[in-house]
C-alpha cells in the first residue's frame, strides 16, 4: 500500500492462498453506548439541569448525558446514563423546557472529514424517548450556540439563542414551527446568559463581559420575522462596573439578581419609566441596581433559584456555595474540595439534594448541610494513554492534565487517581495486573503499585516523549519506544516490580509510533512516524531482523501496529498516515476496533486486509480519537477522545461468545448508523 507517495511492503501469511477468502463486509459485533465518563465544566456554562424524571443532564463532547443517580441499574457508582447523540459536533449550551421532559442542545460549528464546514444548529428533542423533534437554526448561526433559554410565561411556546458571531446575534424561535420570530445584533462582547422572565416572554435579559441588557420583544402576532428587538442597557451607575456577568436568576417577585466577577450579587428592581417612552401600554418597565451584597472572593460563576425561595450562588475562586434567603441574608454555606475546581453550575435535585458541576469536569451531589461526594468525574484536559487491566473490568487513562486515573468499568467510578506532575502519554499493566508502566513527555517512565499507588521505578531513557510502553505476554520484559527513533528493552522480575535495561532496538529512521510483542515472548514488530515496518529479534539480543519475509506468519500477542498485512483494509482512500490513531484486535481475534482523526470509532473484522474495507462507524467524541482498547474479556471498548477529554465505554455486542453476557441491562438506547441496526 502507499501513504503519502511512500511504498509500504507486507508480506502474506503463507496459509492465506489469495486474498479473496479472507473474509469481507462489516463484522457481525456492533458497539452501544455504555457510559461516559467526564463532564464538560471547564470551558462551558448553562450545562447541567434536574429533568421532571428526576433524571440529570448534562454534556460533554458530541453527546448530552441523561444519568439516573439513584436506583436504576449499576454499581456503587449508582444509575444508569442514557445518551442522546443527535449531534455531529460538540455540544456547547443547553436548556430545559419548563414541562421538564424536553431539552434544546446547541452545537459549535465543525468540519465534517472532507473539511466541509458543518454548521452550527439547536435541537429540541423529547428526553423521554430521545427522539429528535425539531431542528432550529440550520444556517441561522455563525461559529457555535453560545446560550440557550426557553421562554416560561407561555409554557415554553418561545426559545431565545445566542450564538458565538463577532455580533451574538440575539435571535426569538417559535418553539413548535421552529421559525425565526425576531433577530437583533446584540453586542460585540461576550455574551454568557441568556434568560426570559418567567411572567411576560416580551422581556429577555442577557448578561456578560462587561454588560446586563434587557430586551422588549414585541412579538409581531407570531408573524415569521415580523418582532421587533429593543435594548436597554443595564446603568451600573455609582456601583462598580463588572468584568464580567456570568449569570443571573429571576425572583418571583420579578426583581433579578446578577452574579458578577468582582463576586456581588446586584439586585436589580423595576421601575416604570415615564409615559413618554413609547411602549406596549404607554409605560414601559426600566431595571435599576436596588442593592448589592458581596458574597464571593473573586467571580460569581453561577446561581440557582430554589423551589424554597432561597437562591444559591456558587464561587469561583474560593469554591463556596452559600444559600441566600429574602434581603440576602446568608443561611447557610459550604466549600467544595479544592481538587474539584470551582462551582461552575448548580441544579436543585430531589428533597434537599443538590447537584454541583464544576470546573475541572466533575459532577458532585450532596447537600450544604453533609457536604458532597463525586457521582461523575473526568480528565481536563486532552487524552492519549489508555490500557486495560488483566483480568479486571478495569482501566487506566492519563494526559496533558498530568493525571493518571484508575477507572473501575463496572460500577463506573473512578477508583483512584494520581497526580504524575508530567504529561502521560502512553500505559500498559504488567501481565499480573500489580504494577503498571507509564510512559510520560520527558521520556521518563515510572512503575507504580496498582495497589498502594507507589512509583516502584522511575527511569529516563531518552529526552525524548515515549510514545508506547508494552510488557512482553510473559511479563518478563518491558518495551519502551520513544521520539528519539530507539525502542528500549527492560528484563523484569517480581511481578513487574524490579526492572533492568536488557538492551535497544536502533534502526528505525523515525520515531516509535506503535509496538507488539509475539506471542512466545521472543519478537518485536514496530511502527514509526515514517510508515515502517520493523521486526525485531528481542531474545537474540535486540538485533533487527533485515528479512522481513520471514516475519510473515509470526503470531502476535496483541494487534496494536496500524501497520501491517492484517490490518491494512482499515486505511482510508488517499490517507496521509495521521489518520488513524490507534486501533486494537480484539482478545477473541474477531474484530479490530480503530480510532480516527475524526471523531470517528471504527469496528473492522479481522484479520482486514482487504482494500478500503467497510466497517461501522460510531460518532460521539468531539476531537480526533486518539486510543481504543478492548477490556480483557472483549465485553466492552473503551475509547479516548483527544481534546474533548472524554472516555466512552462501548458495550460490545452480538455474535455470541464476544464475552460474558453483562450483569446490568444497559439502559442506552443504540443511535449507532443504520448499517449497524440490521443486525
Amino acid at each position: 500500500m502507499f501513504l503519502r507517495g511512500r511504498p509500504i511492503t507486507m508480506y502474506i501469511p503463507s496459509g492465506i492462498r489469495s486474498l479473496e477468502e479472507l473474509p469481507s463486509g462489516p463484522p457481525p459485533e456492533t458497539l452501544s453506548l455504555d457510559w461516559v465518563y467526564g463532564y464538560r465544566g471547564r470551558d462551558s456554562r448553562s450545562n447541567l439541569f434536574v429533568l421532571r424524571s428526576g433524571e440529570v443532564v448534562y454534556f460533554i463532547a458530541c453527546v448530552v448525558v441523561l444519568y439516573r443517580p439513584e436506583g436504576g441499574p449499576g454499581g456503587p457508582g449508582g444509575g444508569g446514563q442514557r445518551h442522546y447523540r443527535g449531534h455531529t459536533d460538540c455540544v456547547r449550551c443547553l436548556a430545559v423546557h419548563p414541562d421538564g421532559v424536553r431539552v434544546a442542545s446547541g452545537q459549535t460549528a465543525g468540519v465534517d472529514k472532507d473539511g466541509k464546514p458543518l454548521q452550527p444548529v439547536v435541537h429540541v428533542w423529547d428526553s423521554e424517548t430521545l427522539l429528535k423533534l425539531q431542528e432550529i437554526g440550520l444556517g441561522a448561526f455563525e461559529r457555535g450556540v453560545g446560550a440557550l433559554a426557553f421562554s416560561v410565561a407561555d409554557q415554553g411556546a418561545f426559545l431565545c439563542v445566542v450564538d458565538d458571531s463577532n455580533e451574538h446575534m440575539l435571535s426569538v424561535w417559535d418553539c413548535s414551527r421552529g421559525t425565526k420570530l425576531a433577530e437583533i445584533k446584540s453586542t460585540n462582547d461576550s455574551v454568557l446568559a441568556v434568560g426570559f422572565s418567567p411572567r411576560d416572554s416580551s422581556c429577555i435579559v442577557t448578561s456578560g463581559k462587561s454588560h446586563v441588557h434587557f430586551w422588549n420583544w414585541s412579538g409581531g402576532a407570531g408573524v415569521p420575522g415580523n418582532g421587533t428587538l429593543t435594548r436597554k442597557q443595564g446603568v451600573f451607575g455609582k456601583y462598580k462596573k463588572p468584568k464580567f456577568v456570568p449569570c443571573f436568576v429571576f425572583l418571583p417577585d420579578g426583581d433579578i439578581l446578577t452574579g458578577d466577577s468582582e463576586g456581588n450579587i446586584l439586585t436589580w428592581g423595576r421601575s416604570l419609566s415615564d409615559a413618554r417612552t413609547p411602549g406596549r401600554g404607554g409605560a414601559k418597565e426600566t431595571y435599576g441596581i436596588v442593592a448589592q451584597a458581596h458574597a464571593h472572593e473573586g467571580s460569581i460563576f453561577a446561581l440557582c433559584l430554589r423551589r424554597d425561595g432561597t437562591v444559591l450562588s456558587g464561587g469561583g475562586r474560593d469554591r463556596r456555595l452559600v444559600q441566600w434567603g429574602p434581603g440576602l441574608v446568608a443561611l447557610q454555606e459550604a466549600e467544595i474540595p479544592e481538587h474539584f475546581g470551582a462551582v461552575r453550575a448548580i441544579a436543585e435535585g430531589l428533597g434537599s439534594e443538590l447537584l454541583v458541576g464544576t470546573t475541572k469536569n466533575a459532577l458532585l451531589r450532596g447537600d450544604l448541610a453533609q457536604g458532597f461526594s463525586p457521582v461523575i468525574q473526568g480528565h481536563t484536559d486532552e487524552l492519549w494513554g489508555l490500557c486495560t487491566h488483566p483480568f479486571q473490568n478495569r482501566f487506566l487513562t492519563c494526559g496533558h492534565d498530568r493525571q493518571l486515573c484508575l477507572w473501575d468499568g463496572e460500577g463506573h467510578a473512578l477508583a483512584w487517581s494520581i497526580d504524575l506532575k508530567e504529561t502521560g502519554l502512553c500505559a500498559d499493566f504488567h501481565p499480573s495486573g500489580a504494577v503498571v508502566a507509564v510512559g510520560l513527555n520527558t521520556g521518563r517512565w515510572l512503575v507504580l503499585d496498582t495497589e498502594t499507588r507507589e512509583i516502584v521505578s522511575d527511569v529516563t531513557d531518552g529526552n525524548e516523549q515515549l510514545s508506547v510502553v508494552r510488557y512482553s505476554p510473559d511479563g518478563l520484559y518491558l518495551a519502551i519506544g520513544s521520539h528519539d527513533n530507539m525502542i528500549y528493552i527492560y528484563s523484569v522480575s517480581s511481578e513487574g516490580a524490579k526492572s533492568s535495561r536488557f538492551g535497544r532496538c536502533v534502526g528505525h529512521s523515525s520515531f516509535i509510533t506503535h509496538l507488539d510483542w509475539s506471542k512466545d515472548g521472543n519478537f518485536i514488530m514496530s511502527n514509526s512516524g515514517d510508515y515502517e515496518i520493523l521486526y525485531w529479534d528481542v531474545a537474540g539480543g535486540c538485533k533487527l531482523l533485515r528479512n522481513r519475509y520471514e516475519s510473515r506468519d509470526r503470531e502476535w500477542a496483541t494487534y496494536t501496529c496500524v501497520l501491517g498485512f492484517h490490518v491494512y483494509g482499515v486505511w482510508p482512500d488517499g490517507s496521509d498516515g495521521t489518520d488513524i490513531n490507534s486501533l486494537c484486535r480484539s482478545h477473541n481475534e474477531r474484530v479490530v476496533a480503530v480510532a480516527d482523526d475524526f471523531c470517528k470509532v471504527h469496528l473492522f473484522q479481522y484479520p482486514c486486509a482487504r482494500a478500503k474495507a467497510p466497517s461501522l462507524v460510531y460518532g460521539g467524541h468531539g476531537s480526533h480519537v486518539t486510543s481504543v482498547r478492548f477490556t480483557h474479556d472483549d465485553s466492552h471498548l473503551i475509547s479516548l477522545g483527544g481534546k474533548d477529554a472524554s472516555i466512552f465505554q462501548w458495550r460490545v455486542l452480538g455474535a455470541g461468545g464476544a464475552g460474558p453476557a453483562p450483569a446490568t441491562p444497559s439502559r442506552t438506547p443504540s443511535l449507532s448508523p443504520a448499517s449497524s441496526l440490521d443486525v
